[in-house]
Protein backbone atom coordinates (compact mmCIF):
# COMPACT_ATOMS: atom_id res chain seq x y z
CA UNK A 1 0.00 0.00 0.00
CA UNK A 2 1.29 3.57 -0.93
CA UNK A 3 0.38 6.32 1.29
CA UNK A 4 0.90 10.46 0.29
CA UNK A 5 0.83 12.22 3.50
CA UNK A 6 -0.12 15.74 2.61
CA UNK A 7 1.59 17.99 5.13
CA UNK A 8 1.50 22.27 5.67
CA UNK A 9 4.48 23.95 7.02
CA UNK A 10 5.73 21.33 9.26
CA UNK A 11 7.24 18.04 8.91
CA UNK A 12 10.40 17.43 7.81
CA UNK A 13 11.20 21.34 7.91
CA UNK A 14 10.62 22.26 11.88
CA UNK A 15 9.94 20.24 15.17
CA UNK A 16 7.05 20.11 17.34
CA UNK A 17 3.72 18.10 17.82
CA UNK A 18 2.65 17.95 14.43
CA UNK A 19 5.84 16.83 12.69
CA UNK A 20 6.65 14.60 15.32
CA UNK A 21 2.79 12.87 14.93
CA UNK A 22 3.64 12.13 11.02
CA UNK A 23 7.36 10.99 11.94
CA UNK A 24 5.79 8.83 14.39
CA UNK A 25 2.95 7.57 11.71
CA UNK A 26 5.61 6.89 9.29
CA UNK A 27 7.48 4.62 12.03
CA UNK A 28 4.28 2.63 13.39
CA UNK A 29 3.91 1.32 10.00
CA UNK A 30 7.22 -0.11 8.45
CA UNK A 31 4.94 -2.28 6.15
CA UNK A 32 3.77 0.66 4.18
CA UNK A 33 5.24 2.82 1.77
CA UNK A 34 5.02 6.56 2.76
CA UNK A 35 5.50 9.75 0.41
CA UNK A 36 5.38 13.09 1.55
CA UNK A 37 4.24 16.33 -0.31
CA UNK A 38 5.33 18.99 1.70
CA UNK A 39 3.54 22.21 1.32
CA UNK A 40 5.91 25.41 2.02
CA UNK A 41 6.42 28.96 1.88
CA UNK A 42 9.26 29.36 -0.98
CA UNK A 43 12.41 27.56 -2.53
CA UNK A 44 14.43 28.75 0.00
CA UNK A 45 13.03 25.76 2.36
CA UNK A 46 14.12 23.20 -0.20
CA UNK A 47 15.22 20.09 1.25
CA UNK A 48 16.12 21.71 4.32
CA UNK A 49 15.19 19.07 6.67
CA UNK A 50 15.54 18.58 10.33
CA UNK A 51 14.09 15.04 10.26
CA UNK A 52 16.33 11.98 9.59
CA UNK A 53 13.43 10.57 7.52
CA UNK A 54 12.30 6.89 7.96
CA UNK A 55 13.14 4.25 5.08
CA UNK A 56 9.97 3.56 4.23
CA UNK A 57 9.67 7.62 3.33
CA UNK A 58 10.91 7.15 0.03
CA UNK A 59 9.93 10.38 -1.56
CA UNK A 60 9.58 13.78 -0.83
CA UNK A 61 7.96 16.46 -2.87
CA UNK A 62 7.42 20.41 -2.29
CA UNK A 63 4.70 22.34 -3.19
CA UNK A 64 5.44 26.46 -2.94
CA UNK A 65 2.90 29.07 -2.03
CA UNK A 66 4.71 31.95 -2.71
CA UNK A 67 6.77 31.17 -5.98
CA UNK A 68 6.67 31.88 -9.77
CA UNK A 69 6.44 30.71 -13.08
CA UNK A 70 9.30 28.48 -14.98
CA UNK A 71 10.00 26.63 -17.85
CA UNK A 72 13.52 25.20 -18.68
CA UNK A 73 15.08 27.51 -16.06
CA UNK A 74 13.69 30.69 -17.70
CA UNK A 75 10.21 32.70 -16.78
CA UNK A 76 7.57 31.97 -18.92
CA UNK A 77 6.18 34.55 -21.30
CA UNK A 78 3.05 35.99 -20.72
CA UNK A 79 0.37 35.20 -23.13
CA UNK A 80 -3.36 35.33 -23.16
CA UNK A 81 -5.50 32.66 -22.51
CA UNK A 82 -9.50 32.95 -21.77
CA UNK A 83 -12.08 30.46 -20.06
CA UNK A 84 -14.94 28.71 -21.46
CA UNK A 85 -18.05 29.56 -19.95
CA UNK A 86 -18.05 26.55 -17.50
CA UNK A 87 -14.29 27.63 -16.54
CA UNK A 88 -15.71 31.05 -15.79
CA UNK A 89 -19.01 29.85 -14.19
CA UNK A 90 -17.11 27.57 -11.54
CA UNK A 91 -14.49 30.27 -11.17
CA UNK A 92 -16.77 32.85 -10.01
CA UNK A 93 -18.85 30.59 -7.61
CA UNK A 94 -15.74 29.64 -5.91
CA UNK A 95 -15.15 33.15 -5.31
CA UNK A 96 -18.97 33.70 -4.35
CA UNK A 97 -18.76 30.91 -1.86
CA UNK A 98 -20.88 29.43 -3.76
CA UNK A 99 -21.54 25.36 -4.84
CA UNK A 100 -18.59 24.70 -6.47
CA UNK A 101 -18.13 21.87 -9.19
CA UNK A 102 -14.50 21.57 -7.98
CA UNK A 103 -13.44 18.90 -10.83
CA UNK A 104 -13.86 21.83 -13.47
CA UNK A 105 -11.29 24.08 -11.42
CA UNK A 106 -8.84 20.91 -10.83
CA UNK A 107 -8.98 20.19 -14.90
CA UNK A 108 -8.38 24.04 -15.88
CA UNK A 109 -5.69 24.07 -13.54
CA UNK A 110 -3.75 21.35 -14.74
CA UNK A 111 -4.36 22.52 -18.54
CA UNK A 112 -1.29 22.43 -20.20
CA UNK A 113 -0.73 26.38 -21.38
CA UNK A 114 -2.69 27.92 -18.26
CA UNK A 115 -0.34 30.77 -16.47
CA UNK A 116 -1.14 31.60 -13.26
CA UNK A 117 0.39 35.21 -13.17
CA UNK A 118 -1.95 35.89 -16.68
CA UNK A 119 -5.13 34.25 -15.39
CA UNK A 120 -4.60 36.63 -12.04
CA UNK A 121 -4.21 39.41 -13.98
CA UNK A 122 -6.04 38.78 -17.00
CA UNK A 123 -9.32 39.88 -18.13
CA UNK A 124 -11.76 37.11 -16.80
CA UNK A 125 -10.54 36.99 -12.77
CA UNK A 126 -11.26 40.99 -13.51
CA UNK A 127 -14.50 40.51 -14.16
CA UNK A 128 -15.01 37.93 -11.90
CA UNK A 129 -13.47 40.14 -9.18
CA UNK A 130 -15.68 43.21 -10.55
CA UNK A 131 -18.50 40.84 -9.99
CA UNK A 132 -18.21 40.01 -6.47
CA UNK A 133 -17.32 43.10 -5.75
CA UNK A 134 -20.73 44.56 -6.96
CA UNK A 135 -22.57 42.37 -5.04
CA UNK A 136 -20.92 42.43 -1.88
CA UNK A 137 -18.23 45.22 -1.45
CA UNK A 138 -19.23 48.40 -3.05
CA UNK A 139 -18.41 50.64 0.15
CA UNK A 140 -14.51 49.49 0.05
CA UNK A 141 -12.15 50.61 -2.79
CA UNK A 142 -12.23 48.13 -5.89
CA UNK A 143 -8.25 48.40 -6.44
CA UNK A 144 -7.70 47.42 -2.90
CA UNK A 145 -10.30 44.42 -3.17
CA UNK A 146 -8.87 43.24 -6.50
CA UNK A 147 -5.27 43.27 -5.15
CA UNK A 148 -6.56 41.90 -1.69
CA UNK A 149 -8.12 38.81 -4.33
CA UNK A 150 -4.95 38.28 -5.91
CA UNK A 151 -3.00 37.68 -2.92
CA UNK A 152 -5.67 35.20 -1.94
CA UNK A 153 -6.01 33.38 -4.82
CA UNK A 154 -2.52 33.40 -5.94
CA UNK A 155 -1.00 30.74 -3.11
CA UNK A 156 -4.48 28.80 -4.05
CA UNK A 157 -3.66 28.33 -7.74
CA UNK A 158 -0.15 27.36 -7.14
CA UNK A 159 -1.59 24.59 -4.90
CA UNK A 160 -3.52 23.91 -7.90
CA UNK A 161 -1.05 23.64 -10.24
CA UNK A 162 0.96 21.24 -8.11
CA UNK A 163 0.89 17.46 -10.20
CA UNK A 164 0.04 15.28 -7.26
CA UNK A 165 2.22 11.63 -7.08
CA UNK A 166 -0.19 8.67 -6.95
CA UNK A 167 -0.38 7.00 -4.12
CA UNK A 168 -3.20 4.39 -3.03
CA UNK A 169 -4.37 6.35 -0.04
CA UNK A 170 -3.99 10.37 0.63
CA UNK A 171 -3.81 11.32 4.18
CA UNK A 172 -3.88 14.94 4.72
CA UNK A 173 -2.58 16.19 7.82
CA UNK A 174 -5.11 19.43 7.67
CA UNK A 175 -7.68 21.00 5.83
CA UNK A 176 -6.34 24.05 3.76
CA UNK A 177 -4.02 23.81 0.85
CA UNK A 178 -3.29 20.28 1.96
CA UNK A 179 -7.17 19.60 1.96
CA UNK A 180 -6.90 21.58 -1.66
CA UNK A 181 -4.04 18.48 -3.10
CA UNK A 182 -5.86 15.32 -1.15
CA UNK A 183 -9.12 16.46 -2.98
CA UNK A 184 -7.63 17.11 -6.38
CA UNK A 185 -5.78 13.77 -5.96
CA UNK A 186 -9.36 11.97 -5.22
CA UNK A 187 -10.30 13.68 -8.39
CA UNK A 188 -7.65 12.83 -10.97
CA UNK A 189 -6.53 9.25 -9.35
CA UNK A 190 -9.48 8.24 -7.52
CA UNK A 191 -8.01 7.43 -4.25
CA UNK A 192 -9.15 7.27 -0.67
CA UNK A 193 -8.87 10.17 0.89
CA UNK A 194 -8.09 10.79 4.70
CA UNK A 195 -8.34 14.24 6.75
CA UNK A 196 -6.49 14.53 10.23
CA UNK A 197 -6.84 17.56 12.22
CA UNK A 198 -4.69 18.05 15.33
CA UNK A 199 -5.78 21.87 15.47
CA UNK A 200 -9.25 22.86 13.77
CA UNK A 201 -7.26 24.43 10.85
CA UNK A 202 -10.12 27.45 9.55
CA UNK A 203 -10.61 28.10 13.63
CA UNK A 204 -5.73 28.52 14.19
CA UNK A 205 -6.46 30.54 10.49
CA UNK A 206 -9.42 32.60 11.99
CA UNK A 207 -7.36 32.91 15.53
CA UNK A 208 -4.28 34.64 13.37
CA UNK A 209 -6.03 36.72 11.46
CA UNK A 210 -8.13 38.57 14.46
CA UNK A 211 -4.83 39.99 15.80
CA UNK A 212 -3.21 40.12 12.65
CA UNK A 213 -1.82 43.84 11.98
CA UNK A 214 -1.23 43.05 8.12
CA UNK A 215 -5.00 42.62 7.48
CA UNK A 216 -7.75 45.20 8.83
CA UNK A 217 -11.49 45.60 8.69
CA UNK A 218 -13.41 43.29 5.94
CA UNK A 219 -10.43 42.14 4.52
CA UNK A 220 -10.28 39.83 7.62
CA UNK A 221 -13.64 38.24 6.67
CA UNK A 222 -12.50 37.96 2.98
CA UNK A 223 -9.35 36.10 4.02
CA UNK A 224 -11.62 33.83 6.88
CA UNK A 225 -14.29 33.19 3.95
CA UNK A 226 -11.12 31.58 2.18
CA UNK A 227 -9.95 29.41 4.72
CA UNK A 228 -13.53 28.40 5.53
CA UNK A 229 -14.15 27.45 1.77
CA UNK A 230 -10.60 25.14 1.42
CA UNK A 231 -11.67 23.35 4.70
CA UNK A 232 -15.11 23.05 3.22
CA UNK A 233 -14.16 21.27 0.33
CA UNK A 234 -11.56 18.76 2.36
CA UNK A 235 -14.54 17.69 4.52
CA UNK A 236 -17.02 17.44 1.66
CA UNK A 237 -14.24 15.32 -0.09
CA UNK A 238 -12.77 13.66 2.70
CA UNK A 239 -13.78 9.60 2.94
CA UNK A 240 -13.05 10.11 7.10
CA UNK A 241 -12.33 12.91 8.86
CA UNK A 242 -10.01 11.89 12.06
CA UNK A 243 -9.76 14.46 15.30
CA UNK A 244 -8.07 14.34 18.63
CA UNK A 245 -11.02 14.47 21.20
CA UNK A 246 -14.38 14.76 21.23
CA UNK A 247 -14.71 18.57 21.32
CA UNK A 248 -12.65 18.82 18.33
CA UNK A 249 -15.25 17.15 16.18
CA UNK A 250 -18.20 19.45 17.88
CA UNK A 251 -16.33 22.23 15.76
CA UNK A 252 -15.56 20.00 13.06
CA UNK A 253 -19.31 19.36 12.75
CA UNK A 254 -20.30 23.18 13.17
CA UNK A 255 -18.12 24.07 10.71
CA UNK A 256 -19.42 21.93 7.78
CA UNK A 257 -18.13 18.08 8.58
CA UNK A 258 -20.91 15.13 8.00
CA UNK A 259 -21.04 13.63 11.28
CA UNK A 260 -20.56 10.22 9.76
CA UNK A 261 -17.46 10.87 8.29
CA UNK A 262 -15.63 11.92 11.75
CA UNK A 263 -13.54 9.60 13.85
CA UNK A 264 -11.85 10.49 16.85
CA UNK A 265 -8.52 9.33 17.30
CA UNK A 266 -6.27 10.41 20.37
CA UNK A 267 -2.65 11.15 20.22
CA UNK A 268 -0.22 8.52 21.67
CA UNK A 269 3.07 8.22 22.56
CA UNK A 270 5.92 5.25 23.24
CA UNK A 271 5.49 5.68 27.31
CA UNK A 272 8.23 3.45 28.42
CA UNK A 273 10.86 5.45 26.38
CA UNK A 274 10.13 8.09 28.89
CA UNK A 275 9.00 6.31 32.20
CA UNK A 276 12.89 5.86 34.07
CA UNK A 277 14.16 8.82 33.04
CA UNK A 278 17.86 9.72 34.79
CA UNK A 279 16.84 12.52 37.84
CA UNK A 280 18.59 15.63 39.14
CA UNK A 281 22.15 15.36 40.18
CA UNK A 282 22.97 16.75 43.55
CA UNK A 283 24.01 20.17 42.62
CA UNK A 284 21.01 20.05 40.47
CA UNK A 285 18.65 18.86 43.33
CA UNK A 286 19.24 23.42 44.47
CA UNK A 287 17.06 24.35 41.49
CA UNK A 288 12.96 23.54 41.13
CA UNK A 289 12.85 22.97 37.02
CA UNK A 290 10.46 24.36 35.41
CA UNK A 291 10.44 22.82 31.88
CA UNK A 292 8.39 24.24 28.63
CA UNK A 293 8.72 21.66 25.63
CA UNK A 294 8.11 23.97 22.72
CA UNK A 295 9.12 25.61 19.59
CA UNK A 296 9.61 29.45 20.45
CA UNK A 297 7.45 30.76 18.38
CA UNK A 298 3.77 33.83 19.46
CA UNK A 299 1.45 30.79 19.32
CA UNK A 300 3.25 28.98 22.09
CA UNK A 301 3.16 32.53 24.07
CA UNK A 302 6.68 32.38 25.51
CA UNK A 303 6.78 36.50 26.66
CA UNK A 304 3.89 35.70 28.93
CA UNK A 305 5.81 32.40 29.98
CA UNK A 306 8.48 34.52 31.26
CA UNK A 307 6.56 37.41 32.38
CA UNK A 308 5.07 34.81 35.05
CA UNK A 309 8.10 32.94 35.59
CA UNK A 310 9.48 36.81 36.68
CA UNK A 311 6.43 36.83 38.90
CA UNK A 312 6.99 33.29 40.60
CA UNK A 313 10.81 33.63 41.04
CA UNK A 314 10.17 36.51 43.43
CA UNK A 315 8.32 34.44 45.50
CA UNK A 316 10.11 31.16 44.79
CA UNK A 317 14.30 32.17 44.86
CA UNK A 318 15.22 28.46 43.47
CA UNK A 319 12.65 28.09 40.63
CA UNK A 320 14.62 27.62 37.45
CA UNK A 321 12.73 27.80 33.51
CA UNK A 322 14.05 25.41 31.28
CA UNK A 323 12.92 26.61 27.56
CA UNK A 324 13.80 23.87 25.56
CA UNK A 325 12.96 23.81 21.77
CA UNK A 326 14.28 25.27 18.36
CA UNK A 327 14.52 29.01 18.44
CA UNK A 328 14.94 29.24 14.77
CA UNK A 329 11.45 29.18 13.12
CA UNK A 330 10.43 32.93 14.11
CA UNK A 331 14.11 34.43 14.79
CA UNK A 332 12.38 37.71 15.29
CA UNK A 333 10.46 36.53 18.17
CA UNK A 334 12.80 34.58 19.96
CA UNK A 335 15.05 37.72 20.05
CA UNK A 336 12.18 39.31 21.23
CA UNK A 337 11.79 36.86 24.10
CA UNK A 338 15.85 36.96 24.95
CA UNK A 339 15.16 40.86 25.46
CA UNK A 340 12.79 40.51 27.49
CA UNK A 341 14.55 38.56 29.58
CA UNK A 342 17.51 40.54 29.82
CA UNK A 343 14.84 44.02 30.48
CA UNK A 344 13.24 41.88 33.73
CA UNK A 345 16.64 40.99 34.79
CA UNK A 346 14.65 37.25 35.07
CA UNK A 347 17.71 35.14 36.48
CA UNK A 348 17.78 31.13 35.95
CA UNK A 349 16.22 31.48 32.25
CA UNK A 350 18.03 28.39 30.00
CA UNK A 351 17.18 28.63 26.76
CA UNK A 352 18.68 25.23 25.06
CA UNK A 353 17.48 25.06 21.86
CA UNK A 354 16.53 22.23 20.09
CA UNK A 355 17.38 18.93 22.52
CA UNK A 356 16.27 15.45 22.82
CA UNK A 357 13.80 15.39 25.61
CA UNK A 358 14.97 12.03 27.33
CA UNK A 359 18.62 14.31 28.48
CA UNK A 360 16.31 16.89 30.40
CA UNK A 361 12.78 15.79 31.32
CA UNK A 362 13.75 13.67 34.20
CA UNK A 363 15.48 16.62 35.87
CA UNK A 364 11.92 18.40 35.54
CA UNK A 365 9.58 19.04 38.36
CA UNK A 366 6.95 20.10 36.44
CA UNK A 367 6.40 21.61 33.09
CA UNK A 368 4.56 24.26 31.57
CA UNK A 369 2.60 25.14 28.27
CA UNK A 370 1.20 28.78 28.29
CA UNK A 371 -0.05 28.81 24.40
CA UNK A 372 -3.21 30.54 22.73
CA UNK A 373 -3.85 27.82 20.46
CA UNK A 374 -3.33 23.76 20.88
CA UNK A 375 -4.64 20.69 19.80
CA UNK A 376 -4.02 17.64 21.60
CA UNK A 377 0.12 18.70 22.81
CA UNK A 378 2.07 15.83 22.78
CA UNK A 379 4.45 17.72 25.17
CA UNK A 380 1.58 16.92 27.95
CA UNK A 381 1.59 13.76 27.42
CA UNK A 382 5.70 13.12 26.89
CA UNK A 383 5.12 14.71 30.73
CA UNK A 384 3.16 12.23 31.54
CA UNK A 385 4.72 9.45 30.96
CA UNK A 386 7.83 11.10 33.04
CA UNK A 387 5.77 11.32 35.94
CA UNK A 388 5.60 14.97 35.72
CA UNK A 389 2.33 17.18 36.02
CA UNK A 390 1.54 20.37 33.85
CA UNK A 391 0.46 23.51 33.95
CA UNK A 392 -1.27 24.34 31.10
CA UNK A 393 -3.24 27.09 29.14
CA UNK A 394 -7.13 25.93 28.63
CA UNK A 395 -6.84 25.27 24.69
CA UNK A 396 -7.33 22.63 22.73
CA UNK A 397 -7.68 19.37 24.97
CA UNK A 398 -5.69 20.61 27.88
CA UNK A 399 -8.67 20.50 30.30
CA UNK A 400 -9.45 17.20 29.34
CA UNK A 401 -5.69 15.86 29.57
CA UNK A 402 -5.31 17.39 32.96
CA UNK A 403 -8.98 16.51 34.89
CA UNK A 404 -9.81 13.46 32.61
CA UNK A 405 -13.16 12.77 31.48
CA UNK A 406 -13.70 8.85 31.44
CA UNK A 407 -11.41 8.57 34.57
CA UNK A 408 -11.13 9.18 38.47
CA UNK A 409 -7.33 9.44 38.56
CA UNK A 410 -7.92 12.89 39.47
CA UNK A 411 -6.27 15.77 37.99
CA UNK A 412 -2.69 16.02 36.68
CA UNK A 413 -1.67 19.68 36.75
CA UNK A 414 -3.15 23.30 37.18
CA UNK A 415 -5.15 24.47 34.41
CA UNK A 416 -5.14 28.22 33.85
CA UNK A 417 -6.50 30.97 31.17
CA UNK A 418 -3.94 32.42 28.42
CA UNK A 419 -2.12 35.49 28.44
CA UNK A 420 -3.09 36.04 32.42
CA UNK A 421 0.51 36.37 34.23
CA UNK A 422 -0.82 36.45 37.44
CA UNK A 423 -2.83 32.90 37.17
CA UNK A 424 0.16 31.23 35.46
CA UNK A 425 2.64 32.91 38.16
CA UNK A 426 0.60 31.33 41.19
CA UNK A 427 0.08 28.21 39.54
CA UNK A 428 4.05 27.85 39.17
CA UNK A 429 4.36 28.73 43.14
CA UNK A 430 1.51 26.25 44.19
CA UNK A 431 3.79 23.62 42.10
CA UNK A 432 6.45 24.29 43.46
CA UNK A 433 5.41 24.63 47.46
CA UNK A 434 3.77 21.85 47.14
CA UNK A 435 6.24 18.93 47.07
CA UNK A 436 3.08 16.14 47.60
CA UNK A 437 0.89 18.06 45.35
CA UNK A 438 3.62 17.44 42.60
CA UNK A 439 4.13 14.02 43.24
CA UNK A 440 0.08 12.81 43.17
CA UNK A 441 -0.46 14.39 40.37
CA UNK A 442 2.33 13.45 38.76
CA UNK A 443 1.63 9.55 39.14
CA UNK A 444 -2.40 10.72 38.06
CA UNK A 445 -1.00 11.77 34.71
CA UNK A 446 1.24 8.67 34.48
CA UNK A 447 -1.87 6.85 35.01
CA UNK A 448 -3.90 8.45 32.71
CA UNK A 449 -1.44 8.19 29.41
CA UNK A 450 -0.99 4.59 30.07
CA UNK A 451 -4.68 4.38 30.09
CA UNK A 452 -6.05 6.26 27.16
CA UNK A 453 -2.45 7.43 25.40
CA UNK A 454 -0.39 5.15 24.58
CA UNK A 455 1.45 4.71 20.84
CA UNK A 456 0.04 1.58 20.38
CA UNK A 457 -3.55 2.33 20.88
CA UNK A 458 -2.98 5.18 18.02
CA UNK A 459 -1.76 2.80 15.74
CA UNK A 460 -4.47 -0.08 16.27
CA UNK A 461 -6.84 3.03 15.10
CA UNK A 462 -4.95 4.13 12.31
CA UNK A 463 -4.57 0.56 11.18
CA UNK A 464 -7.91 -0.33 10.96
CA UNK A 465 -8.40 2.65 8.45
CA UNK A 466 -5.37 2.33 6.49
CA UNK A 467 -6.60 -1.73 6.12
CA UNK A 468 -10.09 -0.77 5.49
CA UNK A 469 -9.29 1.97 2.85
CA UNK A 470 -6.57 -1.08 1.55
CA UNK A 471 -9.09 -3.38 1.06
CA UNK A 472 -12.14 -1.14 -0.34
CA UNK A 473 -9.08 -0.60 -3.14
CA UNK A 474 -8.54 -4.64 -3.24
CA UNK A 475 -4.98 -3.81 -1.73
CA UNK A 476 -3.14 -6.70 -0.45
CA UNK A 477 -2.17 -5.72 3.39
CA UNK A 478 0.75 -7.39 4.46
CA UNK A 479 2.82 -7.26 7.50
CA UNK A 480 5.92 -7.48 6.44
CA UNK A 481 8.48 -4.47 6.22
CA UNK A 482 8.30 -2.14 3.20
CA UNK A 483 11.29 -2.47 0.97
CA UNK A 484 12.31 -0.82 -2.15
CA UNK A 485 12.68 -3.12 -5.03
Amino acid sequence: MKVCIVAEGCYPYVVGGVSGWINSMIKSFPNVEFVLLAIVANRSLRGKFVYELPENLTQVYEVYLDDCEWEGGRKKSGRKEHLSHKQHDELLNMVLNRKTDWGVIFDLFHRKNLSVDELLMGPDFFEIARECYNRNYQNINFSDFLWTLRSIYLPMFWTLRMDVPKADLYHCVATGYAGILGSMAKHFHGSSLLISEHGIYTREREEELIKAAWVKGIYKNIWIEQFKKMSQLAYDTADVVTCLFDHARELQMELGCPEEKIRVTPNGILVEGLSDLPGKNEEEKQYINVGAILRVTPIKDVKTMIQAFDFAKKQVENLKLWIMGPTDEDEKYARECFELVETLGVKDVEFTGRVNIKDYLGKMDFTLLTSISEGQPLTILESYAAHKPVIATDVGNCRELIYGSKDDFGEAGILTHIMNIEEIANAMVRMAVYEKDRARMGEAGYRRVNAFYRIEQMKAVYQDIYKGFAEQHKIPWTEEPFQIR
